[in-house]
């Protein structure tokens, strides 16, 4: 993998080296012994573990001449244990924080407490509420807007008598209300959307259920398409529609690029995922983590171009990354360019066939 383009971006102005450059008007709060805690969400989303983890870990030493560390701790979707696992990061005395929150609202006295503790915090990926210092993330309406015109798309001249089914995500996640108010600005008035979910925890066992209930609500031949926030609840939708006896899976969409949902879509099984940046968004999470803790304000700012606003603070110093609808015609140009996966890794013996009739070989 390379370096992410805003590093390059920064590297080129002479404001990121290995230890850091620094701005004329402070000298760095620390050196290159930096220690980074990083807390994610849950184990059922398989970009966490495999991909944000130990990418932000090897930016972090990257960055500081391998002097500096990553404290990490997974939540397994549990609001209660991250705070408990904030309040040891805290308690530690690591020098800055990165927060996947599983509850945007519930992760806020945590956060409060880090802060009275001068521990910066960055949000990362979720926009968690509290007196954060900075957000990394994506467009996530952008996402639902891709996600949404991806289905449209797909029904063609049909789309204004189709029946969907919409699994969002987790209302505790504050990303999931962006994902439906874009989604919704492409679906509104231009298919029918016959029934909608809210997915506790995103776990896909919940949304495995909300599918059999709309399926036996609707009618599985009734049900044109689905929109299901990510990939983990896409996989669980199309096994509650092939269990119901479908032979042909209508357009079912995707977010996070999971090697299983692109293996899906080589097979036809999944219509589409967008593919956000693990790499882009990591290792701009790492560089804002370490140019925090040692004061190299020109860095930061340079890091975080845009502004968003949460329910308890405006205007956040923020980047957003893009995003790609993924389909079978752009499996190489992502994440197989990107070095996310290779085609050994999805043309397995299973999708051999599918990968050769799409010229993936």
């Amino acid at each position: 993998m390379t370096a992410s383009t805003s590093a390059l971006v920064l590297a080129a102005c002479g404001v990121v080296d290995g230890i850091g450059g620094s701005d004329s008007s402070a000298a760095p709060k620390k050196g290159n012994d930096v220690t980074v805690g990083l807390l994610l969400p849950d184990k059922e989303t398989a970009r966490f573990e495999k991909f944000d983890y130990p990418l932000i870990k090897k930016r972090v030493s990257a960055l500081t001449n391998n002097k500096g560390k990553v404290l990490y701790a997974n939540a397994g979707a549990s609001a209660s244990k991250q705070s408990d696992q904030m309040a040891t990061m805290v308690a530690d005395k690591v020098d800055v924080i990165l927060v996947d929150a599983v509850d945007a609202k519930a992760i806020a006295p945590a956060i409060q407490k880090a802060k009275d503790a001068a521990i910066p915090v960055i949000a990362y990926d979720r926009l968690a509420q509290g007196p954060i210092d900075a957000y990394v993330s994506h467009d996530n309406e952008l996402v639902g807007e891709v996600q949404g015109r991806a289905i449209v798309g797909a029904l063609g001249d049909k789309a204004a008598s189709s029946k969907i089914v919409m699994m969002n995500g987790s209302v505790a996640d504050p990303n999931t209300a962006r994902f439906k108010e874009g989604a919704l600005s492409q679906l509104e008035g231009r298919v029918v959307i016959a029934k909608q979910y809210d997915t506790r925890e995103w776990l896909p066992e919940v949304a495995s259920a909300n599918m059999k209930q709309a399926i036996q609500s609707i009618g599985l031949s009734n049900i044109a398409a689905v929109y299901s926030a990510n990939d983990g609840m896409a996989g669980a939708v199309i096994d509650a529609m092939r269990g119901a006896g479908a032979t042909k899976i209508p357009p079912v969409t995707g977010q996070d690029a999971n090697l299983d949902a692109v293996q899906r879509i080589v097979s036809g099984e999944q219509y589409m995922t967008v593919y956000k940046s693990f790499l882009l968004e990591a290792d701009n999470a790492a560089e804002m983590a370490v140019a925090k803790v040692q004061g190299r304000s020109i860095a930061f700012d340079a890091l975080t171009p845009d502004s968003v606003d949460s329910p308890t603070q405006k205007a956040i110093p923020s980047q957003l990354v893009k995003v790609v609808a993924l389909t079978k015609d752009n499996i190489k140009d992502t994440v197989i360019q990107d070095g996310v996966y290779t085609v050994k890794q999805i043309c397995t013996s299973k999708y051999e066939s599918d990968c050769a009739a799409i010229g993936l070989e």
